[in-house]
């Protein structure tokens, strides 16, 4: 008799040009497990398809991301497994990258409760909607560990160096209205108008011009750490680009010709 497989740790799912990103452990609140590391790892690989426009990514079930599958974690650091040093540099780090590197729009659709790495992941998306009921944490120092996900670069970006100190350091939960308030998130909606909230960015965005939105992403990423005339020759490079592409010559056409732009990304 042939045994019934697991679920996948991710599910992947595509409506037009946008693709959603499931973390699909409910049961274990999307914390990341090995299984859980390599799939996410493998989704965002394969999201940088050109077809895809823009990118959402949430969580099954109650929770968007736990962080670190603690029980799993506890079970490699009594077998001393060599994996347990290598975690943040085979997959944290790459996510991170992945995801600011991406060339196009990515919506965190927070669902539910977001912890250490599971804030982390949300932060590293380009905005952020969350449901009334989602909570947030940096739970990194309650279980004895650091910052990672690249949240000590990101949330002093978002809330600022003092009230991101306070959160690294007192792990304290927030809840959604408040980080609203703060700048942690973009926009907070009833938990049933979540799915239709994301929906209809992602539609907005998946319709826009996808190659000025990698160029904005990286011109906002460049400028957060570096000076003012390294930056200047960024939008120089930038504003090139996007001078020869199709979307700007429609987007000049639509204008002169009062209808709106069809832009194709490209």
């Amino acid at each position: 008799m042939t045994q019934p497989t697991a679920d996948p740790p991710v599910l992947v799912t595509d409506r037009g040009a946008i693709r959603t990103v499931t973390l699909n452990r409910p049961t274990a609140f999307n914390s990341f497990d090995l299984a859980l590391k390599r799939g996410l790892l493998d989704a965002l690989e394969a999201a940088a398809d050109r077809s895809v426009r823009a990118v959402v990514i949430t969580g099954a079930g109650r929770a968007f991301c736990a962080g670190q599958d603690l029980k799993e974690h506890l079970a490699l650091v009594a077998a001393n497994d060599e994996r347990v040093g290598r975690t943040v540099r085979e997959f944290y780090n790459p996510v991170v990258r992945m995801l600011l590197g991406l060339r196009k729009p990515v919506i965190a659709a927070v669902n539910g409760p977001a912890a250490g790495a599971g804030t982390g992941l949300a932060l590293a998306c380009d905005l952020r909607v969350a449901a009334a009921t989602a909570t947030f944490s940096m739970a990194f120092a309650g279980v004895g560990l650091s910052a990672d996900t690249g949240a000590s670069y990101l949330l002093p970006r978002y809330v600022g160096y003092g009230r991101a100190s306070a959160m690294m350091l007192l792990g304290e939960k927030i809840d959604a209205a408040e980080a609203l308030r703060i700048g942690l998130v973009d926009r907070v909606v009833d938990d049933a108008d979540l799915a239709g909230t994301v929906a209809g960015l992602a539609d907005r965005l998946a319709a826009g011009p996808t190659q000025a939105y990698g160029w904005i992403k990286a011109s906002l990423q460049h400028a957060a750490s570096a000076g003012l005339e390294s930056t200047l020759d960024v939008e120089d490079r930038a504003q090139t680009a996007c001078f020869a592409s199709d979307d700007h010559r429609e987007a000049v056409a639509a204008f002169v010709g009062k209808r709106p732009p069809r832009f194709t990304g490209r």
